[in-house]
Formats: C-alpha cells, structure tokens, sequence
C-alpha cells in the first residue's frame, strides 16, 4: 500500500469485507454513488474502498460521453445496464448526476433536459430503495485552492498527466457555474431513504476513512468490529440540508456561493 495514511485505513477495508460477504450471503443490491468536482479525490477513494475487495461481487463503472444511439435513449437507461444484481456492489465514478453537473455546466444537455432529470430523478431514486437497493450519495467536495494544486501538480508529473482532460483545463474557469450545480442539485434533489453525503476532501486521507464510515453504516452487517468508530467526523461528512444552509449563509454574508 505504501502510504502510512493508508495502513491506517485496514481495519475498515477488514470491515468492507464483511459487509461485501454480507451483501452476497442474503443477496442485498448496494449503489455507491461518487459525485463531485474534478480532482475532489473521488478516484482515490474508490481505489481505497475496493482495495481488498472480492472482484466477482463489485464493479466500479465509469461511463464516458454518450454515443448517439444512448443519447436517443431514455436518459437513465446506460445507468440502469449496469446496476447491481443480488449480491453486487456497484461503485458509480460519477453517475447519473452527470447531467446536473458537468452536462449542465458545459451545455452538453439542452434546459429541457436538465429540468426533466432534476423532476424524474427523485422518483427513480425512491423506486430503486423501495425495491431493496442500498443507495449511498457522497458528494467530494474540495476548494479552489486545492482543486487549483491538485491540476499543477497533474501538469507536473508524468504519471499523473493522463489524468488531465479538456474538462479539467476548464473547471477553474467555470467553477461558479459548478457551483450553482452543486447547490440546484442538493437543494432540488432530496429524498430521506438516500440523502445527498457531503464529503470535504482537501484532506484526501480523512476523506477516504470517512467515506468508508458512510458506506459502512449504510447496512447493518454481521461481524461488525465494535471496537472501531464507525462515526464519521462532523468536520468531514456534512449532511445536504446542512451543506444548503451553509452555502445560503455565505451567499447572505459575501454576495456569492464559492464551494
């Protein structure tokens, strides 16, 4: 593993385990759903959940663009092809909410789109929990600084520089527009069986643990360690509606929104 910071996150991968063999053994269906900004260590997070993981009975899928033939589909469509059967976990680098982010922001979906998605998607969510999925909402959410650190040193190092897309070169330019997403989406898409998680990601290390925590606490599995604390930090995990009374508060106190 070589980091230090990562040794420190075993004894929850141990756990991840269990909940996995959990998962297989009474035939549950979970979604974890990893949102958020370019370079906000959603990648990173993923990496560290799967790490030890039975690969039969997880997938992590991250869709690119649309073809022509999925753009004439129903929206949700692509999504749906790829959850979890009885058993699965299925991790969504960046999944459906594409089109109240990136789609929105850079004007790959037309308003119409837009406002049918934030209208179906609330139902669809609460069909999917009320037919046994486990759905789980994590929001990464970085500053402009960090975000802005995180692209140079991408630009700096051979072995990050694939990480690099038109996109990124942009999200600096655009983060406003991102942010106006951002809150749309958590101020319009609320509903109690799966609530929008918020995770502050400057900190990739705490992020990690703490999103783990979530994941964890999602399913009451046998085994549990109660040696552990399986709390997540109220510095790191900030429920949606808190995250809306923040941004308001900003936007009343400086004018604007700037996470």
């Amino acid at each position: 593993m070589g980091h230090k910071a990562d040794r420190g996150l075993r004894p929850w991968q141990v756990e991840l385990l269990k909940l996995q063999a959990h998962l297989e053994a009474q035939k549950l269906r979970m979604i974890v759903l990893f949102e958020g900004r370019d370079a906000a260590g959603k990648g990173g997070a993923i990496r560290r959940v799967t790490r030890f993981m039975n690969e039969k009975h997880y997938r992590v899928v991250a869709l690119g663009r649309p073809t022509e033939e999925q753009r004439s589909q129903w929206y949700f469509q692509r999504y749906v092809a790829q959850f979890p059967a009885g058993g699965e976990m299925v991790l969504f680098d960046r999944s459906w909410y594409n089109r109240a982010m990136v789609e929105r922001v850079f004007g790959f979906c037309s308003s119409k789109e837009y406002h049918d998605f934030l209208r179906g998607v609330t139902g669809f969510e609460k069909d999917l929990v009320r037919q046994g999925t486990i759905l789980v909402k994590l929001y990464f959410s970085v500053t402009r600084e960090v975000q802005a650190g995180r692209f140079e040193r991408r630009r700096s190092d051979p072995l990050r520089q694939w990480k690099l897309s038109e996109i990124d070169l942009q999200a600096q330019d655009r983060w406003d527009d991102f942010t106006i997403g951002k809150y749309e989406m958590l101020r319009r898409i609320s509903i109690r069986p799966a609530p929008w998680l918020i995770v502050r990601s400057n900190h990739k290390g705490r992020a990690r643990l703490n999103s783990m925590k979530v994941i964890l606490n999602a399913v009451d599995y046998k085994g549990r360690d109660r040696t552990l604390d399986f709390a997540p930090d109220p510095e790191i995990v900030v429920a949606g509606e808190q995250e809306i009374a923040l941004m308001e508060a900003e936007r009343r106190h400086s004018g604007k929104f700037t996470g």
